[in-house]
């Protein structure tokens, strides 16, 4: 017979913990970086039929990257250039393979990871938008059903029938996190993008990501701002070297990288296993209240 706090415990009443949304296990991207120089196409050819391979040495991008992410969580990444966070975005987005490692994602993605990508120069901002809605998998009718708010959000009404390449950078961020942001995605994925944008802009979109957390959208977001990191954020990641350093709260992970930045401290002594395994727990119990 079970006890009343048995019982408690599983009361319907109690709110159950969200579904996960990415689960990535023991995760490594490895890419080959050439060690020697090939000037021409035809040397290249030369060498791969004839010759001897053209010598090339292993890089990590990421190293057993295992970490479990609930609907409705926003996560926030922070680390050096070349720390491993644009791949780990990739691998999120299914846009790059891991070279080890599985991943389950559920739901749609709407990646913003490179400003432009997905774009094309000759096209304007309109023939843009259905192409890079198609891209995501949605049909002509239902882009034309979007295509106004994604205008008025972008706020590039006059220049929406110009050719790409007259844009500037900031008007290109506009218009992709306006199209990223517009399909209302499960998993929404924003790199960086969005400080090349003027700052009445950038305090839009952090609006509306903030608008998108409490519907249940989880978020991954790259920003060197870190003051203002944690009012998007809860939580966030420290990599470094491909490899996770600390995750949690976002005031500790930010004290903590820049702890390491004044002492030159090498983040791999902060490295464990168990920091790792603890990554996506924090949020979902404090909401459970476990």
């Amino acid at each position: 017979m079970s006890t009343i706090s048995e019982r408690m415990e599983f009361s319907p009443l109690r709110p159950l913990p969200a579904e996960p949304t990415v689960v990535l296990a023991d995760v490594s991207v490895c890419y080959r970086v050439a060690t020697e120089r090939i000037k021409t196409l035809k040397e290249q050819l030369i060498r791969r039929i004839m010759g001897p391979r053209v010598k090339s040495s292993e890089f990590w991008a990421l190293r057993a990257i295992t970490l479990t992410v609930r609907q409705g969580e926003a996560w926030g990444l922070l680390g050096d250039n070349g720390a491993g966070k644009s791949t780990l975005l990739k691998v999120i987005a299914r846009v790059q393979k891991p070279t080890e490692g599985r991943v389950w994602v559920r739901g749609v993605v709407s990646p913003l990871i490179e400003l432009g990508a997905g774009f094309h120069p000759e096209l304007t901002g309109r023939e843009n938008i259905f192409l890079n809605g198609a891209m995501l998998g949605f049909s002509q009718r239902q882009m034309q059903q979007k295509f106004a708010s994604i205008v008025e959000f972008s706020e590039l009404a006059a220049f929406i029938d110009a050719p790409l390449r007259t844009y500037s950078t900031g008007m290109t961020a506009r218009l992709g996190f306006a199209i990223a942001s517009d399909v209302h995605p499960d998993i929404l994925i924003i790199d960086e993008a969005l400080s090349v944008g003027d700052e009445a802009f950038q305090k839009k979109c952090l609006a509306r990501m903030s608008e998108f957390s409490t519907r249940g959208v989880t978020l991954f977001y790259v920003t060197h701002a870190l003051d203002t990191l944690h009012t998007i954020c809860p939580h966030s990641i420290w990599l470094h070297g491909g490899r996770i350093c600390y995750a949690g709260p976002t005031r500790e992970a930010v004290a903590a990288y820049r702890r390491s930045l004044e002492i030159g401290e090498d983040s791999s002594l902060v490295d464990t296993q168990e920091q790792q395994m603890q990554i996506g727990r924090g949020v979902s119990e404090k909401s459970t209240g476990e």
